[in-house]
């Protein structure tokens, strides 16, 4: 334990006092400060003189500044934190010499890698708590609406999902650094991956339903909803789905269904119209408990992954 200890708190101070860390930092705070900040002003020029509605203050989060929202800035880019963070943990100690001398003193190996994980998803969630933080209070200063209890368990449910979903591409970053010897090839097989999930399987779920579906008129709503389920079915292969799909509904009470196209009989219909309204927390998180627990499980396998790698590998005669 006092190895991990060790290696935790060499790692966080290495972090913090990077210039990696504190122009990553800067940039993606900055850009999230803009967006909150256009969001805000349009809500506030859109709420004047009429009475505000339920949940006002999570618009912040889900409405579209100049390109995005603040869900999907951190959808998109918020696995370059991970990946920064990561991409040369393992490799640069051991062309570094340093690797070996960590591993000569009474220190386990599993500490390193543990302590390096551990520091990282730390960081992670240090910076987002207080980007998450900044936004909230420039949110209460610009829209004046204080939010209530569940928007702040949402708010915090939402944090925590953001952190999951960063620590998994940390993991991969790690992974990386472990398998190539080479920073520089680490680094380009990290973002190469995230490039694939973030938007190639979206291409490539249109792809693999079209040919699955190919005698299926799109006049027929039944082919449209199952080619629509197939879609949706192989795009769940990207993490970036399955944190888009978690988060909005999570931070969005208003959002009932994770599809995208539903197909209702007269009844239902009925029945939408008497029960409209937003979903309770209980129920949000019900809806999104699968993709929760697949983004912890992909976590914990690639991380999986890179302790019995780094375990297995020769160290000192490098």
């Amino acid at each position: 334990m006092s190895g991990i200890r060790a290696i935790f708190r060499k790692e966080l101070a290495d972090h913090f006092s990077s210039y990696r860390f504190m122009i990553l930092f800067t940039l993606i705070a900055m850009v999230s400060l803009i967006t909150a900040y256009m969001v805000g002003l349009n809500i506030k020029h859109e709420l004047e003189g009429v009475a505000k509605p339920r949940f006002v203050f999570l618009m912040l989060f889900t409405s579209r500044g100049a390109l995005f929202s603040l869900v999907q800035f951190v959808a998109l880019f918020g696995p370059w934190i991970g990946l920064v963070l990561g991409f040369d943990s393992i490799n640069r100690e051991r062309n570094e010499g340093t690797l070996s001398k960590i591993l000569s003193q009474p220190i386990y190996r599993d500490a390193v890698i543990n302590g390096k994980f551990l520091a990282g998803v730390v960081t992670i969630s240090i910076m987002m708590i207080s980007i998450v933080l900044v936004v909230t209070g420039l949110g209460l200063k610009m829209v004046g609406v204080v939010p209530g209890a569940e928007e702040i368990w949402r708010i915090l449910i939402y944090l925590v999902i953001s952190i999951i979903y960063i620590s998994f591409w940390l993991g991969v970053a790690i992974l990386f650094s472990i398998l190539f010897r080479s920073i520089a090839t680490s680094a380009l097989a990290a973002f190469a991956m995230w490039i694939f999930f973030s938007f190639f399987v979206s291409l490539g779920a249109s792809v693999v339903a079209n040919a699955m579906t190919p005698q299926i008129g799109e006049s027929t709503p039944q082919g449209i909803i199952r080619r629509a389920r197939i879609e949706k079915g192989f795009s769940l292969i990207s993490p970036m789905e399955l944190y888009t799909e978690a988060t909005a509904t999570i931070i969005d009470p208003t959002k009932k269904t994770t599809h995208s196209i539903v197909l209702m009989g007269p009844m239902e219909r009925i029945s939408l119209s008497r029960f409209s309204g937003p979903l309770s927390l209980d129920q949000s998180i019900l809806l999104v408990l699968p993709y929760i627990i697949s983004l912890i499980a992909i976590t914990a396998v690639c991380f999986a992954i890179s302790y019995v790698v780094f375990m297995r590998q020769e160290i000192r005669s490098l």
